[in-house]
C-alpha cells in the first residue's frame, strides 16, 4: 500500500525539484546564450540583445571557424595533448597508486604523506614555472637543441603527468581489492605487471574511467600553463590559447599582424566575409561551442562510471 506523504514531507520535495531545475538552468543557461550568440547577428550580439534565441540568424561564424585553418591547427594540437597527456598521466598514477596501495612497500607511509603534502601546500607559480622551463631545457637538451627550438607540446605532456588527488582516489580503490585475489594471482605464478592488469585495473574499472574523465577534462580545458610556456609557439598552441589569443587581437589589447586583420577601419575583408554582419563575438562563440563539443560526446559515455568511481576511490573503510 502506497503510503501518503506529509504536508511537510511533500513541501520538501516541490522546494527540491524547483531547486534543481533552477540550478540546472542556471548551468545550461551559458551553453545555450553561447549557441544563440554564435548564431546571431554583429549588432545584435554587440548591443547584448540576444538573451535565449538568436537574433538575425545566421551560420557567417561557422563557415568562418571551419575555413579557418589556424584554429582547426590548434583544435588538433590539443586533440594530440588531450589523447597522449591522458595515456601519459594514467601511466604515472595506475604504477604510483599501486605502489603505494602495498603495505609492503618500504616507507609507505613517509610516501603517503609526502604526496598528501603537495595537497596542502604549494610553492606557488613561479617555482612551478622554473621548474617547467629546467624541464624543458632538459627534454631540448636529450633531443639534441635548444628548447625555444623544440616543439614545446612535449613538455606540456610530460611535465604535468602527476596529480596527486587522483593518484589517492586511484590509491583508495586499489586497497579495496581483496587481498585473497592477489594472493591467488600470486600462488598461480603471476607477477606484480600481471597482477595490475589482470586483477587490480579489471576491478576498478570505474575509479580509472573517472580518473581518465578527470585527467583528460584538464588536458582539454587546459590554458595557463600552455599560455605560459608556448607564448611564441602558434603552431604548438592548443585550441583555449588560440581563442584568448583571438580576443585579445581584436579587442585591441595586443598588436594584431595582417594576416589577423579582418575587422577594423579601412582593412580589406578576408575571405569574402560582411563584418557588419559577422562580428567578432559570434566568431569567439562559435569557436567555444566547437571546443566543447568532443567533451559533450564523450562524457555521457563515461558518466555512469562518475559517480561509483569517486564513491568507490574516495571512502577508505
Amino acid at each position: 500500500m502506497k503510503r501518503k506523504m506529509e504536508t511537510s514531507e511533500l513541501i520538501f520535495k516541490i522546494v527540491a525539484y524547483v531547486f534543481i531545475i533552477v540550478f540546472a538552468l542556471m548551468c545550461v543557461y551559458p551553453f545555450i546564450y553561447a549557441l544563440s550568440c554564435s548564431f546571431s547577428s554583429a549588432a545584435n550580439v554587440q548591443e547584448g540583445k540576444v538573451v535565449l534565441w538568436p537574433l538575425a540568424p545566421h551560420g557567417l561564424a561557422y563557415k568562418y571557424v571551419l575555413t579557418d585553418n589556424r584554429f582547426w591547427v590548434s583544435y588538433a594540437n590539443t586533440l594530440f595533448m588531450a589523447a597522449v597527456g591522458t595515456i601519459w598521466c594514467m601511466i604515472y598514477t595506475l604504477m604510483g597508486a599501486y605502489a603505494l596501495s602495498k603495505k609492503r612497500l618500504l616507507g609507505r607511509h613517509g610516501w603517503n604523506f609526502f604526496l598528501v603534502f603537495t595537497m596542502w601546500f604549494s610553492a606557488g607559480i613561479v617555482p612551478q614555472y622554473l621548474n617547467y622551463s629546467t624541464t624543458g631545457e632538459i627534454l631540448a637538451k636529450l633531443g639534441g637543441g635548444e628548447y625555444a627550438d623544440m616543439d614545446q607540446k612535449w613538455l606540456i605532456i610530460l611535465a604535468m603527468g602527476m596529480n596527486a588527488t587522483n593518484v589517492i582516489l586511484l590509491r583508495n580503490s586499489f586497497e579495496g581489492v581483496p587481498a585473497e585475489i592477489e594472493e591467488a594471482a600470486r600462488i598461480d605464478g603471476a607477477t606484480e605487471m600481471q597482477i595490475l592488469t589482470k586483477v587490480y585495473i579489471p576491478m576498478s574499472k570505474a575509479t580509472i574511467a573517472t580518473v581518465a574523465l578527470f585527467f583528460g577534462i584538464s588536458r582539454w580545458n587546459g590554458y595557463f600553463w600552455a599560455m605560459r610556456m608556448m607564448p611564441n609557439q602558434k603552431y604548438s598552441w592548443p585550441v583555449q590559447v588560440y581563442i584568448r589569443n583571438f580576443i585579445d587581437l581584436y579587442s585591441g589589447l595586443v598588436n594584431a599582424p595582417d594576416e589577423y586583420s579582418i575587422w577594423g577601419e579601412g582593412i580589406q575583408v578576408e575571405r569574402g566575409f560582411d563584418t557588419s554582419v559577422l562580428g567578432v563575438l559570434s566568431v569567439v562563440y562559435a569557436m567555444v561551442i566547437c571546443a566543447v563539443i568532443p567533451i559533450l560526446c564523450i562524457y555521457p559515455f563515461i558518466q555512469k562510471y562518475f559517480a561509483k568511481g569517486v564513491n568507490m576511490g574516495g571512502v577508505k573503510e
